[in-house]
């Protein structure tokens, strides 16, 4: 059997390879070379194998990344490991080191998957009984716990700043009652050193200390939208990333305003004052609730651990110091999977093939499958572009770590693990280059409004190359202009871009390590996160500028007798929240 899926794999993967281009695509692509401002010899003295990267190739990637078999690469899901899969088999055949885990190309992680049974889980407290969706929403930890309620303010210990919110307060077998966030005047980037030792957050603290269970007090942003937050909590379970950083046997519970005013009630603050201040941040002391006020938490439902991973390489400098240096490249290769309108995962045989076929809608239907070819196939076929370039070309001096995220559109999984668990050192790794969708061009005379922010052929959106070192910003300006000097646009280098693409994908997790950054991004289009995000609306040529221009830079990156200097910090806006 096993040998039987091996083969089936290494056909489709061939099958997809080999897929021809169209006639009109080959001719565009014959009759639209990219502009180059430095011969080819030229390019490959200042770059490089930069003009190893070709469009065909990209495409030939693509259209197996993005195809229908894959069926949108959730995470997890047999469709992102095939990817995993195809990724480390080239990889290999590369010659690239592996630094996953046990001498694979997979660095793997946790995810937890529970399942509320919301009928049978409930809070009691003070005589009244509250219910699950309407009072509170719990995370899965099936436990039951009973203990006297402690107010404990923000809940966080942060030795650097003098903070501690348990001065007083015993909290061994008591329930916590906590506001969601950092205290007030902190942020993210101020999370420095080891968890656990340099700071707390109100789950270690709590599973360090003998705490039964944790109360979230809400700000209002999670009381605005507490109707799909249960839906979502109560809906085909919940999966998250399994980092450590809490403890699954705490059962905790996210308060409405209802139960914040019960647990409150009687005492020297009201719920809606301490919701006001949960808003602000500005909360008052600990402190011990009334001693004969228990709150029993009873949940129901199972909890289940599924695998994942990311995919890891190293490509190995050619000087004996720099080597151990390391520039970072990444991408996310998720997407978002299957529309939830749609179930293939209770039926077997023919019946199941049949079902992926009305899915992809080759049966007639919607399409259901969600494919991702430029949300984050256009990125995840990129790297593995550099990866051949770099393969086939002379050695940069500095060391190269490419890194394929799992998880980004479930919050930045894959990139919050691995810069926890980096395979190298993180104080070595001199910067980090993500690429987040860069295959859709906006078309002269379009006016539709989905591609009003959408950037034109010769142009892509540059964020944070300016926000931490200013040699990686020059850096970045020089190479382009020096080689194809296409549009580098700055709108959303901005600490207060309402649209927060600094946030919103995986290079944000490397910054917030101090590791400096540059977010490559096309904009947003009709069909981000749409099914139609298809491989054969790609702008092929536009990519294979873009990603030449990273492998330029990247070259003169891992080639620069110094290593960038982070010598500014992360606006306050950019470090967390």
């Amino acid at each position: 059997m096993k040998r039987l899926i091996l083969i089936s794999l290494l056909l489709i993967a061939a099958l997809a390879i080999s897929q021809p281009a169209t006639q009109a695509q080959s001719k565009k692509d014959k009759n639209n070379p990219p502009k180059v401002s430095l011969s080819v010899e030229k390019a490959a003295a200042e770059f490089g194998n930069v003009e190893g990267i070709t469009a065909a190739q990209i495409r030939d990637f693509l259209t197996f990344i993005a195809a229908d078999e894959l069926e949108g690469r959730d995470t997890p899901s047999r469709g992102l490991d095939i990817a995993a899969k195809f990724i480390a088999y080239n990889l290999s055949r590369w010659g690239f080191k592996p630094a996953g885990d046990n001498g694979t190309f997979f660095q793997n992680f946790g995810l937890r998957r529970g399942q509320v049974d919301k009928d049978q889980t409930k809070v009691e407290l003070a005589g009244q009984t509250f219910k699950a969706g309407e009072d509170f929403i719990p995370r899965p930890a099936v436990k039951t716990a009973t203990g006297q309620l402690v107010f404990v303010g923000h809940g966080w210990v942060i030795k650097s700043k003098n903070i501690n919110a348990y001065e007083g307060i015993d909290v061994k077998d008591k329930i916590l009652v906590v506001s969601m966030g950092l205290p007030k005047g902190v942020q993210q980037g101020d999370l420095t050193g080891k968890l656990g030792e340099d700071y707390e957050s109100v789950y270690s603290y709590a599973a360090k200390h003998g705490a039964k269970g944790i109360v979230n007090i809400p700000r209002s942003v999670q009381l605005t939208s507490w109707d799909a937050s249960a839906r979502q909590a109560f809906s085909g379970g919940r999966v998250v990333l399994e980092t450590g950083k809490t403890d699954d046997s705490l059962p905790e519970i996210v308060a409405s305003a209802k139960l914040v005013n019960a647990i409150f009630q009687g005492e020297a603050i009201d719920g809606a004052e301490m919701l006001k201040q949960a808003d602000s941040r500005d909360l008052a002391a600990s402190f011990a609730l009334k001693a004969d006020k228990k709150i029993t938490i009873d949940v129901k439902g199972n909890v289940d651990t599924l695998p994942t991973q990311n995919v890891v390489a190293i490509w190995e400098g050619s000087d004996p110091t720099l080597k151990e240096e390391y520039l970072a490249i990444g991408c996310h290769y998720d997407h978002v999977g299957v529309r939830p309108e749609t179930d293939n995962g209770k039926i077997d045989g023919w019946s199941r093939y049949k079902a992926f076929l009305q899915s992809a809608g080759r049966l007639g239907g919607a399409d259901r499958l969600w494919n991702g070819a430029d949300d984050d196939g256009s990125g995840t076929v990129a790297v593995m572009a550099i990866a051949e370039a770099l393969a086939k070309g002379p050695r940069p001096k500095r060391s190269v770590l490419l890194v394929w995220h799992a998880g980004e559109e479930k919050g930045l999984w894959g990139s919050d693990f691995v810069t926890d668990h980096p395979p190298v050192p993180a104080k070595q790794i001199i910067a980090q280059l993500n690429i987040d969708m860069i295959g859709r061009s906006k078309k002269a005379g379009d006016s539709n409004s989905r591609n009003a922010n959408l950037t034109g052929p010769d142009e892509i959106y540059v964020i944070g190359s300016k926000m931490m070192s200013s040699f990686l910003a020059e850096t970045s300006e020089q190479v382009n202009k020096a080689y194809l000097n296409l549009n580098f646009n700055y709108k959303y280098d901005d600490p207060n871009d309402k649209e927060r693409f600094f946030y919103r994908s995986d290079h944000f997790n490397y910054a917030r390590k101090g590791i400096p950054i540059i977010f490559y991004f096309d904009g947003v289009h009709e069909d981000y996160h749409q099914a139609s995000d298809h491989w054969d609306k790609i702008d092929y040529q536009k990519m294979e500028k873009v990603t030449r221009t990273i492998f330029a830079t990247m070259w003169k990156l891992t080639n620069s007798p110094t290593r960038p200097k982070v010598d500014q910090p992360l606006p306050p806006q950019l470090r967390g929240n």
